[in-house]
């Protein structure tokens, strides 16, 4: 880390701006980037307004809205402005914005256009200002006299500690309640300044952003991080759909990209794989190893091609890669990274850079990180990991009863997250020990390791694995489009040869998954899952809904 670094948000901000004034900095894909200088002189704008509505340093400000370049120019102005970001995934229902509204006292917000209709009926007693984040016009306010003006300035300078309150991430995970996690600006710039020893980037790079910048993933690693290094980040104005993206790529040439493995499976299964099944000789060819590591290798050229050829960083988390997507990759030469965290820790706890990887493990601990394993069962070695560092969070928001749950006195996070770590200090993800199911043996039996069998499975898009009534069940959504297509001549008499078909998969599908898992594993009944599975901003399913489905 540099000498005096301050690990404030503003104090990253001005070290950007001072080196890297004439560089760009934010922009749509379709549009010329704003630089860190002109991005400054908005952010004091932006400031300027705040100050007039009477936000005091503390004061929450919530930020709902689509990845856009004002949405990190809000980011910046509320944090330098030693107020309180409350960042709202854009998936939030109404319901659930008007109770994190409520619970962080927000005295504003920032909405944009397409998301107004989600706070048209809240009336909360602390809001006091409603803000277009697009233009940043003022909806409503308290202060009638309110307005944005470019060249209007804060009338006085901010002091701003590493230890002050930063930002309140309610979290929509895969438990259930969401909480308010309290990041301070020490939390979240010492993960950016130090995830730049995995991956360094810098003011040549382009990162294309895909993620909510709502979520700590892509707010520290996609917006801070690149920030530090002086690169341009690039959004994309509708949904990263195949017809979105694939143009932005070529145009962009994105050096840098974060996504989730749900995004490079779907690739894989949708693209590459039928590329090699199509012919006989390559669906052959495919299954010998020597030459299936010559095929991936000419995919992966195609595939780099596709993300626009000059791609150097494609860093994969938020949930566990596929075992077979990844060996994919491997062999394809891909420069992907995996990473491992929580929003509790700002969010990276390890990771490492491409080509440095070992097969699914997320890398060694991040520089400045302890991790180590706790309640080790001494066959596998697996147990609890527990995390120590400068990212870990304040704790929860109004919650200090659930805050002591997971954090000791002398420091230590407790993850929830199984694991065990090698000798060489590579970490290796089990499951959730939410998650884990004990066998009638007192087996640990890990879901998910099950599931990634699963989802290998032709047809298969997604899968659960959940315990009922002391059986082990597999919730199975099948791909009914591709299925389908298999019949499409049959036109009235497809949709019975469909549901055929998906009980023949379901027999078939058992077979496949008991013939890999060991005794206490097998799964006992599949049960087709006509609708895919809700899913959190990092497309992990949120398991907490389907642990008691009916039985069929």
């Amino acid at each position: 880390m540099e000498l005096h670094l301050s690990l404030t948000l503003p104090g990253l901000f001005q070290r950007s701006v001072d080196k890297f004034s004439d560089f760009p900095f934010l922009s749509f894909v379709d549009e010329t980037p704003i630089t860190y200088g002109q991005a400054n002189i908005k952010v004091l704008a932006v400031q300027s307004m705040l100050q007039q509505i009477g936000l005091k340093h503390g004061d929450r400000v919530a930020l709902l809205s689509t990845n856009m370049p004002n949405w990190g120019i809000t980011y910046l102005a509320i944090t330098g402005m030693g107020a309180v970001v409350v960042p709202l995934l854009p998936d939030f229902t109404p319901e659930e914005i008007k109770n994190v509204l409520e619970h962080s006292e927000a005295v504003a917000i920032f909405v944009s256009s397409g998301l107004r209709n989600k706070i048209a009926d809240f009336n909360g007693n602390h809001l006091k200002s409603t803000v277009l984040i697009d233009d940043f016009s003022v909806i409503s306010s308290h202060h009638l006299t309110v307005e944005f003006k470019l060249d209007n300035r804060p009338g006085f300078n901010y002091q701003v500690a590493e230890n002050d309150l930063a930002a309140i991430i309610y979290t929509s995970g895969t438990t259930g309640k969401s909480k308010g996690v309290m990041l301070s600006h020490r939390n979240i710039c010492f993960t950016a300044v130090k995830g730049r020893t995995i991956q360094a980037i810098g003011h040549n790079d382009r990162m294309l952003s895909v993620l909510p910048l709502s979520h700590t993933y892509e707010n520290t690693i996609g917006f801070i991080l690149p920030m530090v290094g002086g690169a341009a980040i690039y959004y994309l104005t509708k949904l990263p759909t195949p017809a979105v993206l694939l143009p932005a790529l070529k145009q962009v040439r994105p050096t840098a990209m974060l996504t989730v493995p749900l995004i490079i499976e779907k690739i894989y299964k949708s693209k590459i794989l039928p590329a090699f099944n199509e012919k006989w000789a390559t669906r052959v060819l495919y299954r010998i190893p020597v030459l299936r590591k010559k095929l991936n290798v000419f995919a992966g050229k195609k595939l780099m091609r596709t993300f626009g050829g000059e791609l150097k960083f494609f860093g994969i988390g938020g949930a566990k890669l596929s075992g077979t997507v990844e060996r994919f990759l491997i062999e394809a030469k891909f420069p992907y990274a995996i990473g491992y965290g929580l929003t509790e820790t700002a969010p990276l706890l390890a990771g490492v850079a491409p080509f440095a990887g070992k097969w699914q493990s997320t890398g060694p601990a991040m520089e400045g990180v302890e991790l180590k394993i706790v309640n080790r069962d001494r066959w596998t070695g697996e147990g609890e990991i527990w995390a120590k560092g400068p990212n870990v969070m304040m704790g929860y928001y109004k919650e200090p009863i659930l805050t002591k749950e997971v954090l000791t006195k002398d420091g230590w996070f407790k993850t929830g997250d199984l694991g065990l770590i090698d000798t060489n200090g590579y970490l290796f993800i089990k499951g959730r020990s939410k998650n884990v199911i004990i066998g009638a043996g007192g087996e640990n039996i890990f879901p998910e390791d099950i599931e990634s069998i699963i989802n290998n499975f032709r047809f298969v898009v997604e899968s659960v694995v959940v315990e009922q009534k002391g059986k082990l069940v597999a919730l199975v959504h099948f791909n009914r489009e591709e299925i389908e297509q298999q019949y499409r001549y049959m036109k009235d008499e497809v949709t019975s040869y469909v549901e055929a078909k998906c009980d023949e998969l379901k027999v078939e599908l058992q077979d496949y998954v008991n013939q890999q898992v060991n005794k206490f594993s097998k799964i006992q009944l599949v049960v087709v899952h006509a609708d895919p599975f809700q899913k959190t901003a990092t497309q992990k399913i949120k398991r907490f809904l389907y642990t008691q489905p009916p039985l069929e």
